[in-house]
């Protein structure tokens, strides 16, 4: 039975409106779904040669674009929430992506998060199978 692992791209902000309002994202040629990403139709094909599936992935807009909560406490969760808006002054990073594969090893879990592309790093983690 395959084991699934999520793969959070950490690197610095991007101006994801500004690509956006270029118009349509460019034709990468390679035919598939990632936008006009390259280096993700490369990680994408190399993840299937690896006998991995790659279950679901996105391009997060940039932070400006989120935030974060802290939830308030008991039947007030909403109430008393604490919001902030990013970007956020205690981090040079954001996560701007991820993955979600699934594969049969943690070997091959591993060499897949070293091929990931990104600016900075990789956090890979295996994902608690919740049966949802």
């Amino acid at each position: 039975m395959a084991d699934t692992y999520a793969y959070l791209i950490h690197e610095g902000d991007w101006n994801s409106d500004a690509y956006l309002h270029r118009g349509a994202a460019p034709d990468d040629g390679s035919g598939s779904k990632n936008g006009g990403f390259p280096a993700h139709a490369a990680f994408a094909k190399a993840v299937e040669e690896m006998g991995a599936r790659i279950v679901a992935g996105a391009a997060l807009q940039d932070s400006k674009h989120g935030g974060r909560v802290v939830p308030g406490a008991g039947d007030r969760k909403v109430e008393d929430a604490v919001y902030t808006d990013g970007p956020f002054p205690d981090t040079s990073e954001v996560i701007s992506g991820f993955y979600v594969i699934e594969t049969d090893d943690e070997d091959t879990a591993r060499r897949i998060a070293a091929l990931v592309p990104t600016g900075d790093h990789i956090e890979w983690r295996k994902v608690f199978p919740t049966g949802m």
